[in-house]
């Protein structure tokens, strides 16, 4: 399978694809909270120590994943506010190499054995130039919009004024001059192109489920959830897409964990997060406990299509090692439940008068639903 091939082979996410301001608003972390999440990128991991949890534990089954909240983490215990941000803001460094030589010997075995290979992502004279148009989510953001500059050359001057936008009235009309440049039968093709999505993260089930769910397909799918985005939600901190579409952030518009004021709070509570490198139901065998908090990105949308044995075997094990009255926190490419077994719905409490109003105000706005539970 092309998806499992490239995911066992490759760092896919260089930055988390989930708004984590959302998270913290449905899961209201404090000092007495234990979270088990899915690593991704690691900055929104880095970002609910802002909120004082007791714990975090990072879990994925791609090493790579959690070599590169190492180095995130190992940059942060330094504290030189420059260095971080010139190599995760801007996504590189004139000194690269000597800014990795500096944490090296702080990182695991498999984290070292991943950046000595891969360092160069940060080479700012480079053809790519940023660590952003790396990792296979990066290599398909730097492909599609080299294509489109190319086939469009006005495009990167109205991303550009949609980036600017100062009000949502001037976003809503560079929006559609940049929705006019980009939507034609090179991009629709592209789109319907299985290995464009399986470097973005997006395995073939969840396509099937947005095909057989979403009037329009696919096509119209990414279309009214860019428009959602780009003409109902301010365009000034929505880090996630300015990094795709120009290859790094800026100091007003980033993730938290690259702003300048949270930089002491980060470093006195870095080390209270630890990352994993297995399944999550291989971590909670390992590691059993009673958890307060569970962050399962949208990795069981997979299990439902592909392992429903595996996915059952998982709920049982986080419900086992769930705290009385334990959050859960899911996202999905579908618009239902219908990936959540219905022996384990009967075992939760759901929250949709707060998820359908929060999942509106997404920034990043590709999921197909967003959804958080109780333990009962």
């Amino acid at each position: 399978m092309v998806f499992r091939h490239v995911h066992n082979s490759n760092l896919i996410y260089n930055t988390a694809w989930e708004d984590p301001r959302l998270d913290r608003q449905l899961m209201q972390l404090n000092s007495d909270s234990r979270v088990v999440m899915i690593t991704s990128a690691g900055c929104n991991a880095l970002d609910y120590l802002l909120d004082n949890p007791a714990a975090i534990h990072a879990v994925d089954m791609n090493y790579r994943q959690n070599a590169l909240l190492e180095f995130k983490q190992a940059l942060i215990r330094r504290g030189d506010f420059e260095e971080l941000f010139e190599m995760f803001g801007f996504g590189s460094h004139a000194d690269y190499a000597r800014v990795y030589a500096r944490v090296r010997s702080t990182l695991s075995d498999p984290a070292r054995k991943f950046w000595d290979k891969r360092i160069g992502f940060f080479n700012p004279t480079s053809l790519k130039k940023s660590f952003y148009f790396h990792g296979t989510s990066g290599i398909a953001a730097y492909v599609m919009g080299n294509a489109l500059f190319k086939l469009r050359p006005n495009v990167k001057n109205f991303a550009t004024c949609l980036l600017d936008a100062r009000s949502l009235e001037e976003q809503r009309s560079a929006y559609e001059l940049f929705e006019r440049e980009i939507w034609g039968p090179f991009s629709n093709w592209l789109l319907r192109q299985p290995t464009l999505m399986t470097l973005l993260g997006v395995p073939r089930p969840q396509i099937k489920l947005i095909q057989d769910s979403y009037p329009g397909g696919l096509t119209d799918y990414v279309k009214d959830k860019l428009r959602h985005v780009f003409t109902e939600l301010p365009i000034a901190d929505n880090y996630f897409w300015r990094v795709y579409m120009t290859g790094s952030y800026t100091l007003g518009c980033c993730p938290n964990y690259l702003k300048q004021e949270n930089l002491p709070t980060l470093q006195q509570r870095v080390d209270r997060l630890k990352s994993y490198t297995t399944t999550l139901s291989g971590f909670l065998r390992e590691y059993p406990g009673k958890y307060t908090h569970f962050v399962l990105l949208d990795h069981q949308d997979w299990l439902a299509a592909h392992d429903t044995a595996a996915l059952l075997d998982e709920w049982e094990l986080i419900l086992a090692n769930s705290a009385p009255g334990a959050k859960v926190l899911m996202r999905s490419a579908g618009v239902n439940l219908d990936f959540v077994p219905e022996s384990v719905r009967a075992r939760l409490r759901f929250f949709p008068e707060r998820t359908e109003v929060l999942h509106q105000l997404d920034r990043v706005g590709t999921y197909g639903s967003l959804h958080f539970a109780e333990v009962l």
